[in-house]
This record gives structure tokens, sequence and C-alpha cells, in this order.
């Protein structure tokens, strides 16, 4: 239950952060994606299953307050959470630089398919000029973010996970 109630409010602090104390920024059009920082870490420090959740409800959340085609953060959401964590057996979650790839990877296939979507439905955007004014400077801040955000995430984590096996064994004792 603890674990719930810390995912849930992870997801509305960077929700809030990427959201409302960003526009704080006057020096850049570029946010981070914390929403990305957060699924990815959770991908991989807990699965697919996860992560998932985590991509639904963040991408509920954006598609909410930002989205101009409902569903599409949803979707990337989820795939990234499903796909990033199943890499949650096969790398140590301790390993900083698989979520540095992992974020990095995640951010420009997102701006990619956001970039296709909008080129579809009519805006009409210079491939170079998104590259450089947009995603690029996108992907390097959310890199900044990711560093100390995964570092929080993993002791959270950590934190949590010696409180529910110190709970199961005291119930163990009481039995």
């Amino acid at each position: 239950m603890r674990r719930k109630v810390v995912s849930i409010l992870l997801i509305f602090a960077c929700f809030l952060v990427q959201s409302a104390l960003w526009n704080l920024f006057t020096f850049t059009t570029v946010r981070p994606n914390l929403m990305l920082v957060l699924i990815v870490s959770f991908g991989l420090m807990h699965g697919s299953r996860s992560g998932m959740l985590i991509g639904f409800i963040s991408g509920i959340l954006v598609d909410l307050l930002y989205g101009s085609f409902f569903g599409i953060n949803v979707l990337l959401y989820m795939y990234i959470g499903y796909f990033i964590g199943k890499a949650y057996q096969v790398f140590f979650d301790e390993d900083i630089r698989v979520a540095i790839g992992a974020v990095a990877v995640c951010d420009i296939i997102y701006n990619m398919i956001f970039y296709v979507i909008k080129f579809i439905f009519g805006a009409r955007y210079s491939l170079g000029a998104f590259l450089v004014r947009i995603m690029i400077p996108e992907v390097i801040i959310t890199l900044i973010f990711t560093v100390i955000l995964y570092r929080l995430f993993f002791v959270i984590n950590k934190k949590l996970l010696e409180t529910e096996q110190e709970d199961q064994e005291s119930s163990w004792l009481l039995r």
C-alpha cells in the first residue's frame, strides 16, 4: 500500500514540476520530460507491469493538460514503460548508465513520433529546425534531470523495499 501511495505522489510531483513550475523559467521554451524519466525509472526498477501502469497514468495526465491528440501520450508512455520494463531482469537498477541510455533513446523516439503525427495532421516543421530547436535541447535537459531524479527514485525504491521486507519479517514473527 505504501508503494502505491508513493508512486502516485511521485507521478503528481513530476507532473507538477514538468507542467507548472517549469513555466517559471523563462530562459527556455524546452522543458524536460520528467514523466518519461519516471516511467523509465519504474520500468527498470519494477518491470513491465509497473512501467506500463505508471506510463498509463502519466499519459492520461499529460493528455488531459497538453494533449492535442488525446491518447497519444497514453499509448507512447505505456509502450515505453512496457518495453523498458523488459530490461528489468537483464540490467542492474543501480547502473545509472542504463537509465541514461534508455531515457535518451525513449525521448528521441517519443519526439520523432510526435513530429510524424504533427506532420500528418498538417504542421509543417522543418526536420532540421525541429531537431535543433526542440528535440536535441529537450533530450539534453531531460538527461541532466535523469542523473538527478534516477538516483532519487532509486533511493526511494530502496527504502520502500527495506520497509516492505521489515514488515514481512515482523509479521512473520508475530504469527
